[in-house]
């Protein structure tokens, strides 16, 4: 039985809500699973867990830089044992781009830091235009136009593969 940590960042909730899924798969395999915001990680000591697991959301082409931030303050930590990330973006709707080696944002991401996961992961997120302020939501919806995307301001759809959420889960309470 592990002691694992799951960090998210997210903008507008769906990272966190793919997170509570993995807490529920990791929970049924014995495993013990703490949830918090990476904002958080400032109160939550992350030594005193087996295994550290990072969710983060991308807005306009990044993560938040509290991301960024956290990981390179912990970078020896999360080195020293099973480690993983995973993002949560709306360009993985797309096959060509929902895989870890093909995901444009996650691999950018990746060359600006140094730490090395031992699992890494994409998910497609949730297109929520009503929820969206004026400017969120014409500036996402000029984006779906460019990328062939929904347009429609009244569309919600959640892209996310939930099979694929509960395989990491999997994978995660197994590393």
């Amino acid at each position: 039985m592990a002691n694992i940590l799951i960090l998210y960042s997210t903008v507008d909730g769906h990272t966190l809500k793919i997170c509570q899924r993995l807490k529920q798969v990791i929970d049924q395999t014995g495993n013990v699973t703490t949830l918090a915001s990476i904002d958080d990680g400032q109160r939550i000591d992350p030594a005193s867990f087996d295994k550290i697991v990072i969710g983060a959301s991308i807005r306009y082409g990044k993560h938040r830089p509290n991301v960024a931030d956290f990981i390179n303050a912990h970078q020896p930590l999360l080195e020293s044992r099973p480690s993983a990330f995973f993002t949560v973006n709306i360009v993985a709707r797309k096959p060509e781009k929902n895989r870890p080696e093909t995901n444009p944002y996650l691999r950018k991401f990746l060359r600006q830091i140094s730490w090395k996961p031992q699992q890494l992961e994409v998910f497609a997120g949730k297109l929520d235009y009503p929820r969206y302020g004026f400017f969120d939501r014409q500036m996402i919806r000029f984006i779906m136009y460019l990328t062939k995307g929904p347009t429609d301001p009244s569309t919600v759809v959640e892209f996310t593969d939930w099979p694929r959420v509960e395989a990491f889960g999997r994978t995660l309470s197994s590393m």
